[in-house]
Order: structure tokens, then sequence, then C-alpha cells
């Protein structure tokens, strides 16, 4: 199969769906690539890259729509000029963006012959889906992208200073929403100097928040607002009024407001309001990430940046955009991953499986048919262990066999001492006696310790033991040849042994310093 690669059509659009390090993964799975000419030069990825990585180069958009069996792209085919929605027919994939819910209209018009569209827009929140997740991916680029874009506005230092000419406070941030996006913003923005807090309705995210420093807001109202697939769901009034409170409160202080918050096919929540506009301070900046769906801001313009009371009100939509060259390494190989899993046989055939609960879930339209919505993903059921009654059992007594001393080669060995001690002389019996400790000692040290000792054990019983190059100097001065030649050799190995020892030991105890 052909994936077809396109240059993508709206003007503030930056990224790629592919990039190169990305063709070369491709073609191990056995596709052939093709990419649209200057597809990746906003994101500062040549053609010349593209070809060494093994993709072919199309001048034309229209040859790549009917010659490529598999088409990626980051936006949802466009309806305008060039209209894109018509050239995609016959058995064709597309992989993409798509809004399911926001463009129910575009969604029937495409669903036509044997037609097939992914939607990575419609990942499942799960965890094996985590490596094909682009919105995740999308919402980190965008909340850190949104810190820089506030500074830039903001116009003074983040972090405090003391200078000669005066103390410089920090910069105050709100996050209010503590997702990926929000996270991202949170770490941004204290690795800048600032003083962060964050507001979500979800508490299960109050130690991810101190946990990059920031601290957490909480109202009195005990709601949990977590809803499905990770997001957060609508609150109770109770809530809502606790929290305009909490949030007219903080706009008094702080000098950058990042709102997060929305809710999966609706429109945003108005949470920043006009009368908490007015009483920020002049020079304060609100970047609403939210602008797509309406924006969290009353006065949020979508990919607009106004001034209202002297607080500017950013309501970009192309954050990820402006940082062209990382979003498009992230989103190709989210992409990456979708089609690794749409080809198990790594044969350049794509499969699309409806019984994986992740690729059933991107799935919008298959064959030419409409399956969106997907089915709700259950959790996992829990297994229920049933307790039976105790039985009662008679415990099975242990035998235990007793050790019996060894008797008879005690008393052989005694006897032989007895005899060796009546007949030889007395200089014998004093290095006799030497050795007999010495074997008992490394009877003791060798043979009767666990083998998984052995190591520390014996590497420090070397170095002890190496005593013997003691004797070895005192016989090396003999006149006999043969003792000269054999303390020699003793005072080597024995060195060996001492130095070899003491190196194991250290070794040793290296292992259990950081």
């Amino acid at each position: 199969m052909i994936i077809g690669v396109l240059k993508e059509v709206l003007e503030n659009e930056n990224r790629v769906s592919i990039t190169p390090d990305i063709v070369i993964r491709f073609i191990k799975l056995g596709y052939s690539v093709q990419v649209q000419s200057k597809a990746g030069l906003k994101s500062n990825f040549t053609d010349d890259q593209y070809i060494e990585s093994g993709a072919s180069i199309i001048e034309n958009a229209n040859e790549i729509w009917s010659s490529a069996d598999i088409i990626l792209k980051i936006n949802a085919p466009s309806e305008e000029m060039p209209d894109e929605t018509a050239a995609l027919v016959g058995s064709k994939t597309l992989i993409s963006f798509f809004g399911p819910s926001q463009h129910l209209s575009k969604l029937e018009k495409m669903a036509i012959e044997n037609v097939n569209i992914l939607a990575m827009d419609c990942v499942p929140r799960i965890s094996r889906a985590q490596k094909m997740d682009a919105l995740s991916s999308m919402a980190n680029v965008a909340g850190s992208r949104a810190v820089i874009e506030a500074s830039f506005k903001f116009g003074r230092f983040f972090g405090g200073q003391i200078t000669a000419a005066g103390k410089i406070p920090p910069a105050k941030v709100l996050i209010i929403g503590a997702g990926v996006a929000g996270l991202s913003a949170i770490g941004t923005s204290v690795s800048l100097g600032a003083i962060v807090r964050a507001f979500d309705t979800r508490p299960e995210v109050k130690e991810q928040v101190e946990s990059l420093n920031a601290e957490f807001l909480t109202i009195d109202v005990n709601e949990d607002g977590s809803g499905s697939g990770g997001y957060a769901k609508e609150m109770s009034k109770d809530f809502l009024k606790a929290e305009h409170e909490l949030f007219k409160s903080q706009c008094k202080d702080v000098d950058i407001i990042i709102t997060t918050a929305l809710i999966p096919g609706k429109e945003a929540p108005k949470l920043i309001t006009e009368d908490m506009i007015e009483v920020m301070k002049p020079g304060s900046v609100i970047v609403d990430l939210a602008a797509q769906q309406g924006g969290n801001c009353a006065y949020t313009q979508r990919d607009k940046c106004v001034v209202q009371g002297g607080v500017t009100i950013i309501g970009y939509t192309d954050l990820p955009s402006r940082l062209a060259s990382q979003s498009s390494k992230l989103y190709a190989t989210n992409l990456y991953h979708v089609i690794h899993d749409l080809t198990p046989n790594k044969d350049g055939e794509a499969q699309i499986n409806m019984e994986d609960e992740v690729i059933r879930g991107m799935t919008i339209i298959r064959n030419g048919k409409i399956t969106y919505p997907p089915p709700k993903i259950e959790p996992p059921k829990l297994k229920t262990i049933t307790k039976s009654e105790p039985k009662n059992v008679i415990p099975e007594k242990k035998v235990t066999t007793k050790q019996v001393f060894p008797v008879i080669p005690f008393l052989i060995s005694l006897l032989l001492l007895i005899g060796v001690g009546s007949s030889a002389p007395a200089s014998f019996m004093a290095h006799f006696t030497v050795f007999v400790l010495s074997c008992f000692i490394g009877y003791m040290v060798v043979w009767n310790v666990t083998a998984s000792l052995h190591t520390p054990l014996m590497s420090v019983t070397n170095a002890v033991s190496s005593i013997i190059i003691i004797g070895a100097l005192i016989q090396v001065s003999s006149d006999n040849i043969l003792l000269v030649i054999m303390s020699s050799l003793a005072i080597l190995i024995a060195s060996i042994n001492i130095v070899g020892g003491f190196a194991v030991t250290k070794r040793m105890l290296d292992m259990f310093r950081k």
C-alpha cells in the first residue's frame, strides 16, 4: 500500500503529518510513502530529507489523492477551495483530526463508497492507547506555548530579582484546569520562576500539581468533577458559585491566567466573566486554550488577541502550530503507532480490525458507513473471590531427624594425631598444628558458608589470610636457592591475593554508595 502525505491547506497551519525519521519506520512496515512537495517546509523538513529517508516527492496534491491508499493529514478535509472532501473516493483510508461531533454534516458528506476515516481526536483515553493519543501530544505543546505567549504580552520578568536598583517581584500565574495542557503550563511557568496556582474540579490531580511545585486551590463544596475519558464533567450550581468567588478573588491578585477547561462535544464553560476582568490589574494577560470551542473567557475572540480594560486576552487556536517542528514529530509518532497497529503482519497491508477497541473507537466511517459514535468501553471487571468456609485440617507433624555427631571419624582422627605426636619431633608438631588449624578455618570459611556469600567473604579472607607473605619474606633471604625461588613465588601470589581481595571488597562497597 501507498501512504500519502499532503501539505496542509489552512493558512495558519505550519505542521506536517509525517517527518523524515517516521518515513523510514513506515517503509520497514512494508509501505511506500509519497509526500507532497514542500509539505514539511514550514516545519523545517525539506524535500531532500524526505527523499533521503526513502519517500517520493509528488508536486500535485490531486495525484496523491488518486494514487495513495492511506492519506495522512493533520486537519480535517477542507470543504472550501480546494475541496478536499470530494477528493477522498474509492477504497481509501483517511487518518487525521476530524471532530465528528462538531462536523456531523461533513461526516455525512464523506460517507460514500468504500471510504474509511479514522479520527485522531477519537482515540480512547485508555492506557493501551496513550502512544496514539495525539490530542494529549498537542495539548502538551499548547500548554507550554501558552506560557510563552503570555510572557511576551506580559512584558515583565516571570521570576523575581533583587538588584541594586530595587526588588522585582515574581509574576503570579493561575492555571485553570490541570489536564495535560494545564500541567504543561504549570511546569513551564514554574521553570520561568513564577508563583503558580492551579485549580481543577478533579481532586485526584492535586498531587500532580503539587509535584510540580505549584499550589492547588480548593473550594469548600465537596463535589468530584471527574468525568469519563479523563475529562471533567459539568458541576452543580453550588459548586459553580463557589468557583466563581474563588476565581474573582484570584483575579485581583494574579498577573496571568491560563484557562484549559473543556467538556467534550460541548461549548467551553465561561469561567472568567466580565466582572472578574474588571478587577484585574492593568497589564494582566489571559490565554484561553478553549478558544476553539467558544472560550472560557467572556471576551475571547477566536484566533485574535484583544485588549479589554487593560487586560490582554489571547484566543489563538494554532499554538501547537507555533512550535511546528516539535508538534510534527509528536504527531507523526502518534500516527506511526496507529499504522503499526493497523499492520499486524508488517507486510504493508492495513487492516481495520473493528474488534480492537482502540481502532474501533477511532473509526468514524467504515466502508462508507458512519460508525460514530463508538460503543462505550467498559472498564475491566474485577473478579470477586468467594470466601470458602475453613475446613478442620489436622496439621501434619514434621519429622525432624537429629544430627548425630560423627563419633567414629572423630576417634580415628584423634588416634592419628596421638600417633603422629608420639613419634614426630617437637618442631614438626608446631607446624603440623598450624596446618590442621588452617584446614579447619578454611573448611569453616568456604564449605560451611552459603554460596551466595562466597564473593564478599572470600574477598576479605583472601586479604587477611595473605599473612603468608610475612613467612615468605623471612625465607627469601635463605642460602638455599630452592627456598629463594619458592619464597619469591609465594610473595608474588600473596601480593596478588592481597590486592585482589581489597579491590573486590572496594567494588562491592561502592555498589552501596550513591
